[in-house]
């Protein structure tokens, strides 16, 4: 038990370091510290009642409450943020840690003498630049725009790589006033080396493969654990741990092909990136999830939607096929006291239009409007895929969803969204307690969309279209069977 919590404050250090050590200065120890106290609390429960007495409810609640909410203070006290963030984009973490120095000596990113080659990159029949603003991280054209948006970023892009080379990244973005800027900021990836570029990748296979090797391990202890396979057995037959396979690869299979999804539609578009890394942990479900690293710019909200979407929907079709045979499987059993969304031994379908809708799909006429459902190890997977989907299409901030909405209606009206979001699931937690916990979540998710390079041009109809129906898809997850259908259905 000490050598998992070890390794879970290990991986969870790692996780704080490669997230947010470059966005504030508060420090990752700190942080990092605060974020693991819960755990803490925990296993001093754990040492001094035994493992056998579980800890009362508000011990987790309160606890998971108090550093989450410590957690987002400390990491806002300590965030970089621009002087004018109306006009100037975020920075990158080199930018950030020379930002407090820059604003002592206010040096311009381009000499005086070049402003009128600055100038020349502006075709007055493309974009009419009427005005010029200095900041110690980014120049700041305005104009007029007088011609189509991607056209004109393009052309004026080309330009400015023409006589700056790859100084600068183009930024064009739309303001307060609706009118669209261009922003020139330093490009600290310029010249970068290859080789360097190479043993990065070397070491990203390497951490890839050990994350993906412990989550294996993790979430088969858990699965052989749904089995029913106690602990003291597995330590006098290791092989009992093959209970524990269909679930575990059942997981895997979901949430590695969701980021994979991520990953190739992020090479399709030229963006940089890391691989999946999964993130193991002893307890729960055997695993956090996983998640991948953008290292390059998102050139424009068609690429932002398209990497976005690409998870979701690739880790949606994984589940389907899972989770329709972990259905079929599954045994149907009466409805109780015990009965609940959470409880996978006797789980209400109705919570769920899409799982209903599954559910009868698979089971037909054994389904009644009396019955829960025995889930089959297979089936919990691909119940949590469901679940993984549906958290990540939620419109707020960093999520998938958070991405979608920016790419469809931009920054702006993304962040109305993800508040009216906030409070939609707050309400409906209220009516189902099951929400309390992604309501609480949502609420520490900063709602704040970097820009891509350029976030003027908007999306075309099939992607929007596309949209509405990740939407639509969410909906199906979060709301349960109206009686209407259950009455039609006969569940």
């Amino acid at each position: 038990m000490a050598l998992w919590f070890l390794l879970f404050m290990g991986l969870t250090y790692l996780i704080v370091q490669l997230s947010v050590s470059h966005i504030t200065r508060t420090p990752v120890w700190l942080l990092w510290l605060v974020l693991i106290t819960p755990a803490f609390i925990l296993i001093g429960w754990t040492l001094i009642y035994g493992a056998k007495q579980p800890p009362p409810p508000a011990l987790i609640i309160w606890p998971l409450f108090i550093c989450l909410l410590l957690y987002w203070i400390l990491f806002q006290l300590g965030r970089q943020i621009p002087r004018d963030t109306q006009t100037q984009p975020q920075a990158t973490g080199s930018q950030l840690a020379n930002h407090s120095h820059a604003e002592l000596l206010p040096v311009s990113p381009i000499e005086p003498t070049e402003e009128t080659n600055l100038r020349s990159c502006f075709p007055w029949s493309v974009y009419y630049i009427q005005s010029i603003e200095y900041r110690p991280q980014a120049v700041i054209c305005r104009g007029q725009l007088r011609t189509g948006a991607s056209q004109a970023y393009q052309q004026i892009k080309t330009n400015i790589e023409g006589q700056f080379g790859d100084r600068f990244l183009v930024i064009f973005q739309e303001g307060m006033d609706g009118k669209p800027f261009f922003v020139l900021v330093p490009n600290t990836q310029a010249g970068k080396q290859n080789i360097r570029r190479g043993l990065e990748n070397l070491t990203q296979v390497g951490t890839a493969l050990f994350l993906l090797f412990l989550t294996l391990i993790t979430t088969t202890l858990m699965g052989s654990q749904i089995e029913g396979v106690e602990l003291t057995k597995l330590k006098s037959d290791f092989t009992l741990l093959a209970n524990g396979l269909p679930y575990a690869l059942g997981l895997i299979t979901i949430l590695g092909i969701h980021e994979l999804g991520h990953y190739f539609t992020a090479r399709f578009h030229k963006i940089r990136s890391t691989l999946p890394y999964f993130i193991p942990v002893p307890f729960l479900l055997g695993t956090f999830g996983a998640f991948i690293q953008m290292r390059s710019p998102i050139p424009n909200r068609k690429a932002l939607f398209d990497v976005s979407i690409a998870g979701p929907i690739a880790g949606f079709i994984a589940t389907l096929p899972l989770l329709l045979w972990g259905l079929s499987h599954s045994e149907v059993v009466s409805l109780n006291d015990k009965t609940g969304m959470l409880n996978p031994n006797a789980l209400n379908p109705k919570y769920s239009i899409l799982l209903a809708l599954l559910s009868k799909l698979a089971l037909g006429s054994e389904l009644t409007a009396k019955s829960a459902l025995d889930l089959h190890p297979l089936a919990i997977a691909g119940f949590l895929g469901l679940i993984v989907t549906a958290l990540n299409l939620m419109p707020v901030g960093q999520l998938d969803g958070g991405h979608i909405v920016h790419a469809m209606f931009g920054q702006r009206t993304a962040v109305v969204i993800g508040h009216i979001t906030r409070l939609l699931l707050l309400l409906l937690s209220f009516v189902r307690q099951e929400f309390l916990l992604w309501a609480i979540l949502l609420l520490f998710i900063p709602l704040s969309y970097e820009p891509t390079l350029n976030d003027v041009t908007e999306l075309d109809n099939k992607r929007d279209f596309l949209g509405l129906l990740a939407i639509a898809l969410l909906l199906l997850i979060v709301l349960p069977l109206p009686e209407v259908i259950s009455r039609v259905l006969q569940i």
